[in-house]
Protein backbone atom coordinates (compact mmCIF):
# COMPACT_ATOMS: atom_id res chain seq x y z
CA UNK A 1 0.00 0.00 0.00
CA UNK A 2 1.49 3.34 -1.00
CA UNK A 3 1.34 6.60 0.92
CA UNK A 4 -1.10 7.93 -1.69
CA UNK A 5 -3.39 4.92 -1.21
CA UNK A 6 -3.23 5.40 2.56
CA UNK A 7 -4.11 9.08 2.22
CA UNK A 8 -7.05 8.33 -0.08
CA UNK A 9 -8.42 5.71 2.31
CA UNK A 10 -8.00 8.04 5.29
CA UNK A 11 -9.76 10.82 3.35
CA UNK A 12 -12.71 8.54 2.56
CA UNK A 13 -12.91 7.41 6.19
CA UNK A 14 -13.11 11.00 7.43
CA UNK A 15 -15.91 12.13 5.11
CA UNK A 16 -18.55 9.45 5.60
CA UNK A 17 -20.49 11.00 8.49
CA UNK A 18 -22.09 14.29 7.51
CA UNK A 19 -24.03 15.42 10.57
CA UNK A 20 -23.70 14.67 14.28
CA UNK A 21 -26.07 12.32 16.05
CA UNK A 22 -28.88 13.91 18.04
CA UNK A 23 -29.28 13.30 21.76
CA UNK A 24 -31.14 10.04 22.30
CA UNK A 25 -29.96 8.52 19.01
CA UNK A 26 -29.34 4.77 19.07
CA UNK A 27 -25.85 3.52 18.25
CA UNK A 28 -25.79 -0.06 17.02
CA UNK A 29 -22.69 -1.98 18.07
CA UNK A 30 -21.64 -5.20 16.36
CA UNK A 31 -19.96 -7.14 19.15
CA UNK A 32 -20.75 -7.18 22.83
CA UNK A 33 -17.41 -7.66 24.58
CA UNK A 34 -15.47 -5.37 26.90
CA UNK A 35 -14.93 -2.70 24.21
CA UNK A 36 -18.65 -2.71 23.43
CA UNK A 37 -19.30 -2.31 27.15
CA UNK A 38 -16.96 0.69 27.39
CA UNK A 39 -18.49 2.21 24.26
CA UNK A 40 -22.00 1.77 25.71
CA UNK A 41 -21.03 3.47 28.97
CA UNK A 42 -19.40 6.39 27.12
CA UNK A 43 -22.39 6.72 24.77
CA UNK A 44 -24.79 6.77 27.71
CA UNK A 45 -22.84 9.59 29.36
CA UNK A 46 -23.23 11.62 26.15
CA UNK A 47 -26.98 11.04 25.96
CA UNK A 48 -27.03 8.21 23.41
CA UNK A 49 -28.60 4.78 23.61
CA UNK A 50 -26.90 1.59 22.47
CA UNK A 51 -28.12 -1.61 20.87
CA UNK A 52 -25.69 -4.52 20.95
CA UNK A 53 -25.65 -7.29 18.31
CA UNK A 54 -23.77 -10.29 19.68
CA UNK A 55 -23.88 -14.02 18.90
CA UNK A 56 -23.08 -15.09 22.48
CA UNK A 57 -25.62 -14.99 25.30
CA UNK A 58 -25.08 -12.56 28.18
CA UNK A 59 -22.18 -10.55 26.74
CA UNK A 60 -20.46 -7.93 28.96
CA UNK A 61 -21.90 -5.01 26.96
CA UNK A 62 -25.47 -6.21 27.51
CA UNK A 63 -25.25 -5.25 31.18
CA UNK A 64 -24.95 -1.55 30.31
CA UNK A 65 -26.67 -1.26 26.91
CA UNK A 66 -30.29 -0.36 26.22
CA UNK A 67 -31.01 -3.22 23.83
CA UNK A 68 -29.49 -6.57 22.91
CA UNK A 69 -29.93 -8.76 19.86
CA UNK A 70 -28.51 -12.25 20.29
CA UNK A 71 -28.04 -13.81 16.87
CA UNK A 72 -25.29 -15.13 14.61
CA UNK A 73 -23.40 -12.75 12.35
CA UNK A 74 -24.76 -14.70 9.37
CA UNK A 75 -28.41 -14.30 10.44
CA UNK A 76 -29.41 -11.79 7.76
CA UNK A 77 -32.96 -11.38 9.06
CA UNK A 78 -31.72 -10.46 12.56
CA UNK A 79 -29.04 -8.16 11.09
CA UNK A 80 -31.64 -6.34 8.97
CA UNK A 81 -33.97 -5.89 11.94
CA UNK A 82 -31.02 -4.64 14.03
CA UNK A 83 -29.91 -2.18 11.33
CA UNK A 84 -33.41 -0.76 10.97
CA UNK A 85 -33.62 -0.18 14.74
CA UNK A 86 -30.55 2.07 15.07
CA UNK A 87 -29.33 5.42 13.76
CA UNK A 88 -25.73 4.41 13.04
CA UNK A 89 -23.71 1.20 13.36
CA UNK A 90 -20.15 0.62 14.53
CA UNK A 91 -18.16 -2.44 15.49
CA UNK A 92 -16.17 -3.17 18.60
CA UNK A 93 -13.48 -5.45 17.21
CA UNK A 94 -11.78 -6.17 13.91
CA UNK A 95 -13.03 -9.70 13.28
CA UNK A 96 -16.61 -8.85 12.38
CA UNK A 97 -17.41 -10.85 9.22
CA UNK A 98 -17.60 -8.51 6.24
CA UNK A 99 -20.75 -10.32 5.10
CA UNK A 100 -22.50 -8.95 8.20
CA UNK A 101 -21.49 -5.45 7.12
CA UNK A 102 -22.82 -6.12 3.64
CA UNK A 103 -26.23 -6.80 5.18
CA UNK A 104 -26.43 -3.90 7.64
CA UNK A 105 -24.97 -1.30 5.24
CA UNK A 106 -28.02 -1.72 3.04
CA UNK A 107 -30.14 -0.20 5.84
CA UNK A 108 -27.87 2.00 7.96
CA UNK A 109 -24.55 3.87 7.87
CA UNK A 110 -21.61 1.95 9.29
CA UNK A 111 -18.76 3.92 10.85
CA UNK A 112 -15.84 3.78 10.63
CA UNK A 113 -15.82 2.94 6.94
CA UNK A 114 -15.31 -0.68 6.04
CA UNK A 115 -11.85 0.14 4.63
CA UNK A 116 -10.74 0.63 8.22
CA UNK A 117 -12.07 -2.83 9.08
CA UNK A 118 -10.26 -4.35 6.10
CA UNK A 119 -7.02 -2.67 7.17
CA UNK A 120 -7.34 -3.75 10.80
CA UNK A 121 -8.05 -7.38 9.89
CA UNK A 122 -4.55 -7.86 8.49
CA UNK A 123 -1.68 -6.85 10.79
CA UNK A 124 0.82 -6.39 7.93
CA UNK A 125 -1.59 -4.19 5.99
CA UNK A 126 -2.31 -2.26 9.20
CA UNK A 127 1.42 -1.64 9.87
CA UNK A 128 2.02 -0.56 6.26
CA UNK A 129 -0.98 1.78 6.40
CA UNK A 130 0.28 3.45 9.57
CA UNK A 131 3.85 3.63 8.26
CA UNK A 132 2.63 5.29 5.05
CA UNK A 133 0.91 7.94 7.19
CA UNK A 134 4.35 8.66 8.71
CA UNK A 135 3.31 7.29 12.09
CA UNK A 136 5.88 5.55 14.23
CA UNK A 137 5.29 1.83 14.59
CA UNK A 138 7.34 -0.95 16.15
CA UNK A 139 9.66 -2.77 13.74
CA UNK A 140 7.84 -5.45 11.75
CA UNK A 141 8.40 -7.91 8.94
CA UNK A 142 6.28 -10.11 6.72
CA UNK A 143 7.04 -13.69 7.78
CA UNK A 144 6.07 -16.35 5.26
CA UNK A 145 9.06 -18.68 5.42
CA UNK A 146 11.63 -19.84 7.94
CA UNK A 147 14.21 -17.71 6.09
CA UNK A 148 11.97 -14.62 6.55
CA UNK A 149 11.86 -15.37 10.26
CA UNK A 150 15.65 -15.68 10.50
CA UNK A 151 16.11 -12.35 8.67
CA UNK A 152 13.58 -10.60 10.89
CA UNK A 153 15.21 -11.54 14.18
CA UNK A 154 17.63 -8.62 13.83
CA UNK A 155 14.84 -6.06 13.52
Amino acid sequence: MTGVQSSLILSRMNHQMIKPLKQGAVIGILGGGQLGRMLSVAASRMGFKTHIFEPEANPPASHVSDLLTTAAYNDNEALEKFAKSVDVITFEFENIPTEALDTVEAFCNVLPARNSLKISQDRLTEKEFLTNLDLIVAPYANIETEKDLEKSIDL
